[in-house]
């Protein structure tokens, strides 16, 4: 169990929108934001509404222009999760998203410095009880002169650190800005410290931890495409997840942002912060011993449970015999695929023997009949009934797990099972 760093809570939302609490030991929350036109009403409205069927808690928008806002007051009334107007160069748009309904403000220091039109930024926020983030990222903060002391003592406390320079910035700059928070009586903050740079995050946001009790909103900016932006991004948001540090995500792609709630949601699950919705798969990695199409079954399964199954079944899809069971140990329902043929386990126990082509009809429907009988009451998740018993990948005749082992056998020739 991850003991998570305590820290405020601040609450978003309304009756209609669900109300969140973010912080103070609340479930960690995922967010994301709309890649579309805010001012283009409809197509923003699906937009959000999608990402909050995806399982996103929060979805932010962009406000550049007056045309955005005025947008939210229609867009708003047909959502079901709460908005978060993002506001970064006009302190105007802010205080018309206020007005508008928003539920919470992102303002960036680097961009919106203007100490009287910050304050009224506050005071109108602080009216309606709407929280506001305040995210310093790497490219947009902004070195003023009467901070340079308070950097360069900064930077002698980070000058061993090869991120030094822009932890010192990142830290008075939050200090700055948090001062006329702090100086409104105003502290329903969330804070964020983004960077494209993996390891700057990791520093930035332990540093910015030790400083400040306000919850944290983790983030990596410009992480690119998915097929390098995950690594990018989960490599340091679980480390430091898996620290206690992080209150609320965003994972960001170049790519539909539907896939940045998939993922965050799965981290959060794998670190145990969530509790799993829906199918937990395992797959057998690749293995020189497949004899099925192992990679478009796989796929297929994953697909075909996301629409039928809901309950978090552990569902394995092994196609290797010599290791499966044992990888798939704990698997409410498994599948252990051969000779191109694949045996169906439900919690240890045997329950169909079947050709190729018939594996992904079997599977869905034990996957089925197991979910049915978990809602029943008759089952429990988790709870193997028998050990699963491995098959016998050469026949009949003695374990052919020894036998490949020992060297008497060089290949798999035939999926059998004892008494079939």
């Amino acid at each position: 169990m991850i003991k998570r760093r305590t820290t405020r809570q601040v609450t978003l939302g309304d009756e209609q929108h669900g109300h969140l609490t973010i912080g103070g030991g609340a479930p960690v929350s995922v967010q994301t934001m709309t890649a579309g036109y805010t001012h283009d009403v409809d197509r923003c409205v699906a937009e959000i509404n999608r990402l909050a069927a995806a399982g996103s808690d929060i979805v932010r928008v962009a406000v550049p222009e007056r045309k955005d806002t005025e947008a939210l007051t229609k867009i708003i009334p047909q959502v079901s999760v709460p908005v978060v107007a993002d506001v970064h160069f006009h302190f105007q748009r802010a205080l018309e998203a206020v007005e508008a309904g928003v539920h919470k403000i992102r303002l960036n220091p680097g961009n919106l410095s203007d100490r009287s039109q910050v304050e009224k930024v506050i005071d109108a926020c602080k009216e309606r009880k709407l929280p506001i983030r305040v995210g310093v990222n790497e490219g947009s903060i902004i070195e003023r002169k009467d901070k340079q002391k308070r950097m360069r003592e900064l930077g002698e406390v980070f000058a061993d650190d090869k991120h030094g320079r822009f932890l010192a910035i990142m830290i008075a700059k939050l200090e700055e800005y948090l001062d006329i928070f702090y100086e409104r009586d105003f502290y329903d903050i969330v804070i964020s410290a983004k960077s494209p740079d993996p390891m700057l995050c990791i520093a930035a946001y332990t540093e910015i931890s030790k400083r400040f009790d306000h919850p944290l909103h983790l983030g990596v900016t410009h992480a690119g495409p998915r097929e390098t932006g995950a690594i990018r991004s989960v490599a340091p948001l679980s480390h430091l997840l898996a620290s206690g540090i992080g209150d609320t995500v965003r994972i960001s792609y170049a790519s539909d942002p539907a896939l940045e709630v998939e993922d965050a949601l799965e981290m959060l699950y794998c670190l145990e912060l969530r509790e799993r919705k829906g199918v937990d798969l395992i797959a057998g990695p690749t293995c020189g011993r497949i004899q099925v199409d192992l990679f478009t079954l796989v796929q297929e399964v994953r697909h075909a449970l996301a629409k039928h199954i809901e309950l978090p079944i552990k569902v394995a899809v092994m196609g290797c015999i010599v290791n499966g069971p044992g990888e798939a140990e704990g698997a409410d329902v498994a599948i252990f695929a051969g000779d191109r043929r694949g045996i169906i386990y439900v919690q240890g126990e045997k329950v169909a023997n079947v050709p190729e082509e018939d594996i992904l009809t079997a599977l869905l429907d034990e996957c089925k009949k197991f979910q049915d009988k978990v809602s029943r009451g008759d089952a429990k998740l988790g709870e193997k009934t028998v050990d699963i018993i491995p098959p016998d990948p050469i026949g009949e005749l003695g374990s052919g797990v020894e036998k490949i082992a020992s060297g008497n056998v060089e290949k798999v020739t035939k999926l059998t099972v004892s008494g079939e």
